[in-house]
């Protein structure tokens, strides 16, 4: 223990470099580090520790060269850093609205934070996390699904109270702009289900006034709006009846429509019915995991394109790479079998130290930045550079994400990604945030154009 409690000293004393950390690295083994215990107060993350305070700020990515397993992650370049502080960075999907509900963390301080707090975020140069207002399934059935959207939504609107020199609520373009150059971050709003609105568009009129720019029509289950990618239950072979009067109603209120989390069929109703521009707020492409529908293939990809919309890149490993995406197939074959060896179901206890063992005897396969680079070139190559974007599921995908592109502190190392591929500077930008800037835009401009 006195070696990590030197270590975290030393962090606090000055600023670091990666040589600073060559004579620890030994401490973070990955083997090494899982038998490490420390005090979760003062500090915690998904690999053991995640420590960040006021005196670390560009410092982010030695500490997370200090935190990986077996990896060091280079320092960005200056110009990467510069573009990054320069260009607008638009994040379409971040889920620390459940962070702070769940763990009571602190944005500002970063304090029970996860991936994305107010340091890293302004070291890496991101100015406008869309903040997910995620309502699970399960409300649907259950009842409360309008309430809990209005608690998280309550949740972000303190945080901008609270912390107004840093944060603030952004309800259009024009305000994320603003913010940018006042030096804040922006805090819009997407919500991820539209269970919330509980088949009444008096509701979506509702959830638009308080600032909600987004909505994912479903999730990991079919509701009363859409099919999921995620359930075998079809019901509605697409959108419901009313999802097709909630897609017509949100252009007019300029809502944008989310095609993340539909099924294939969903999303060739919502193209055929919007007319806006659509976003895939948190979507990887098909083509790197076949068979993932929760990805877009390449025929919707270019579809999402021709519409005018913009594919948002998921860095979860598993919407990156087929081992990734795989990886839990032979253990729940394990699992499985364990179970009938035993008899009975395993307990929810059970269940995570078995999970917790394959893990350590079968070492997780994350992704890297070349993995992120790879679909975003597919985007680019299937859709146009002018409909891709980023949706990094920041909060929201577990213990899951590329080696190099841990936290809210990493996008120089993006754009350093995307230097290397070729792009220029006017095509960084517009994957960084541009286009799904442009996209908001023209979702505001359909709402004024209204028919009546």
């Amino acid at each position: 223990m006195a070696p990590l409690s030197a270590f975290f000293s030393m962090m606090t004393r000055k600023k670091l470099k990666l040589a600073d950390l060559a004579p620890w690295r030994a401490l973070f083994d990955h083997r090494l580090w899982e038998s490490v215990s420390f005090d979760k107060n003062v500090a915690s993350n998904r690999f053991g520790v995640m420590f960040m305070n006021k005196y670390i700020a560009l410092s982010s990515f030695a500490l997370v060269a200090s935190l990986a397993p077996s990896f060091v992650v280079a320092e960005p370049s200056e110009r990467a850093v510069a573009l990054a502080k320069s260009f607008i960075i638009i994040d379409g999907h971040v889920d620390a609205p459940s962070t702070i509900a769940n763990d009571g963390a602190d944005m500002a301080s970063g304090a029970k934070a996860v991936d994305f707090d107010y340091i890293r975020a302004k070291a890496g140069g991101l100015d406008a996390p869309f903040m997910s207002i995620y309502v699970a399934a399960d409300y649907e059935k259950l009842g409360g699904a309008k309430a809990r959207a209005n608690i998280l939504i309550g949740l972000m609107e303190g945080v901008a109270a609270q912390y107004p020199d840093k944060f603030t609520i952004a309800y259009s373009p024009k305000d994320v702009r603003k913010a940018h150059e006042a030096g804040k971050i922006a805090l819009p709003l997407g919500m991820e289900n539209g269970s919330p609105v509980e088949g009444d568009l008096a509701n979506l009129k509702h959830f638009y006034d308080r600032g909600i720019r987004y909505i994912t029509l479903a999730h990991s289950k079919a509701n009363h709006i859409s099919d999921s990618s995620y359930d075998s239950d079809k019901r509605w072979d697409g959108l419901s009846p009313f999802g097709f009067e909630m897609v017509r109603a949100m252009n007019d209120l300029g809502i944008m429509v989310d095609v993340s989390h539909l099924s294939d069929a969903a999303i060739e109703d919502v193209l055929a019915t919007t007319r806006a521009p659509v976003i895939a707020s948190h979507s990887s492409m098909r083509h790197f995991t076949p068979g993932f529908e929760r990805n877009l293939s390449d025929e919707l990809a270019r579809k999402v394109g021709a519409n005018g919309g913009v594919i948002m890149i998921n860095y979860g490993s598993a919407f990156l790479t087929e081992a990734a995406n795989k990886y839990g197939v032979p253990r729940d074959a394990a699992r499985e079998a364990k179970e009938v060896e035993m008899g009975r179901k395993m307990t929810e206890a059970e269940r995570e130290a078995f999970d917790a063992d394959w893990r350590e005897a079968h070492p997780y396969p994350f992704a890297t930045l070349e993995d992120v680079l790879d679909h975003i070139d597919r985007a680019v190559e299937i859709s146009g550079v002018d409909h891709v974007g980023l949706g990094t599921d920041y909060d929201g995908v577990g213990d899951s994400l590329p080696v190099d592109l841990k936290d809210a502190s990493s996008y120089p190392a993006l754009v350093d990604g995307l230097i290397r591929r070729g792009y220029d500077d006017a095509s960084i930008e517009k994957i960084l945030g541009a286009n799904a800037l442009r996209v908001w835009e023209e979702v505001e401009d359909a709402r004024r154009k209204r028919r009546w």
